[in-house]
């Protein structure tokens, strides 16, 4: 998989690619990573990209021009272009699991008081990752590549470690456990000890369960399912 991200701040982006499991996804060659300045394609001596809003009002608006000039160096024919946007559909795990089965994808941070709206006619799709204001799209267009590029086959190394988690079925993830057995007077459940893989599985459903109706039923909204 192939991701471009394009930015005001090019090294705000930087970093969180070069740790963890985007780094191995690099190494190993499954994940080709991009961060490009939307300001080299900037205007004039400063390299100019926002401007005042027509019709008045606060803070500065980033213009079509420069951002498409940006989007046009990277981007191909097979490119799925992204727009972080508050405006979006509300990101979640189905999307991310759509997302990883593209090729390309090119991530269009805002900043500002966003992107003039002109810029809507070069996307494919504008995507929030929550209710709340951001300064900038940068952190949002990490938060996506962290969660598709995982799911992109041979990331994580175990394909069930994805099956799972939380959010990849209607049930939140069951709690886990490792060393040591017993600490600060809290013992791992006998059950997970047990060897009974049944048994197991019926808890772990359980515990999902529980935890799914005590912190978000709205994922139950169809009543529970079985792992």
């Amino acid at each position: 998989m192939k991701v471009d991200i394009l930015t005001l701040h090019p090294e705000l982006v930087r970093s969180p690619l070069e740790h963890s499991i985007l780094s191995r996804a690099r190494r190993s060659g499954l994940l080709e990573a991009g961060v490009h300045d939307i300001r080299e394609h900037g205007l004039g001596k400063h390299r100019t990209a926002d401007d005042t809003p027509y019709g008045g009002g606060a803070g500065m608006v980033m213009r079509v021009d420069v951002v498409h000039n940006a989007l046009k160096a990277v981007a191909t024919p097979e490119s799925h272009v992204v727009l972080m946007s508050a405006a979006g559909e509300s990101f979640n795990q189905a999307m991310a699991q759509d997302l990883a089965q593209k090729k390309h994808l090119v991530l269009i941070c805002g900043h500002y008081e966003g992107i003039d709206a002109r810029i809507e006619r070069y996307v494919d799709q504008q995507i929030c990752i929550g209710d709340y204001v951001l300064t900038g799209g940068e952190l949002a267009a990490l938060v996506i590549t962290d969660a598709v590029v995982r799911l992109v086959p041979g990331v994580l190394g175990n394909a069930a470690s994805t099956v799972d988690e939380s959010f990849s079925q209607p049930l939140l993830e069951y709690p886990q456990y490792t060393r040591p057995r017993e600490y600060d007077g809290v013992e791992v459940p006998d059950v997970l000890l047990s060897g009974h893989h049944a048994a197991i599985d019926r808890w772990r459903n359980e515990q999902a369960v529980a935890r799914t109706c005590a912190v978000r039923p709205d994922l139950l909204a169809d009543g529970p399912q079985d792992r």
